[in-house]
């Protein structure tokens, strides 16, 4: 089959992705991970270059420009019912909160610099009555304890240019929080279906509970989990409200154009 040069790669994503993620639930396993493979191959091939980016300078962050400046920015590429495309741009030292992608389906390529990703997966639906949580450190007020989950932290990667995307599924790595690392980073972002209020898709914030025994014994730990970054880690949720540190500013998206 002859390669299509002239079609941009970006394209060729988007086109991908909507054939991928359309009638997902309908079609045979089969089907769906060799589209699914197609999609993953054509991402692992973009490059800043694909959607006309490149690294900036580190600006710093300190003075009133700083302040006024988003950490993070996000560049809209295309959306449809079925899934949505764009570019994140993450400041030096930036990061996005913990969060979630409820029902999706997702794909995280970075374009350049690198980016430290720690996956998660809640345990249950929320906070049993029969469920025995630990004493946090500080403590948490009781009308919260129902905004309270189990979790595993799946994983903890970094991910360069070079690298695979980072994958999440609505049962797998669902949860996760993202770091710029030595410096700006910039990944393509693929969400399917995309965020929806309406259809029940928000975007809800967590933060990692810290116990008081995990307190008493935190310099031990921690040295021996920096040492198996592959072992899963049972931890416990805390659903909370937009960090007031984080929020995402807009800008234009100077790659080809897209039309799915």
């Amino acid at each position: 089959m002859p390669r299509d040069n002239k079609t941009p790669l970006i394209q060729k994503i988007a086109k991908q992705a909507c054939t991928t993620f359309r009638g997902l639930e309908s079609s045979a396993n089969k089907v769906v991970e060799d589209k699914l493979n197609e999609l993953i191959s054509l991402v692992t091939a973009v490059r800043a270059s694909d959607v006309k980016i490149a690294p900036r300078k580190t600006k710093s962050s300190s003075g009133a420009a700083g302040l006024q400046s988003p950490p993070v920015t996000y560049m809209h590429i295309c959306e449809t019912e079925v899934f949505s495309m764009g570019v994140f741009l993450l400041r030096s030292g930036a990061s996005i909160p913990l969060h979630d992608h409820p029902g999706m389906n997702g794909m995280l390529k970075v374009l350049y610099g690198k980016v430290n990703v720690r996956c998660f997966d809640k345990l249950e639906q929320n906070l049993a009555v029969t469920t025995v949580p630990p004493v946090f450190d500080p403590p948490v007020p009781p009308l919260q304890m129902t905004s309270v989950w189990r979790a595993v932290l799946r994983s903890v990667v970094e991910y360069s240019e070079n690298s695979g995307p980072c994958l999440l599924t609505p049962v797998r790595d669902n949860l996760h929080q993202i770091y710029a690392v030595d410096g700006p980073a910039a990944f393509l972002d693929i969400l399917a279906p995309p965020y929806n209020s309406d259809d029940g898709r928000d975007c809800h914030y967590y933060k990692v509970l810290q116990s008081a025994l995990e307190d008493e014994t935190d310099a031990k730990g921690h040295q021996e989990q920096q040492g198996e970054k592959g072992k899963e880690e049972e931890v416990w949720l805390l659903e909370i409200p937009q960090p007031e540190d984080f929020w995402c500013g807009g800008e234009s998206y100077p790659g080809p154009a897209v039309s799915v």
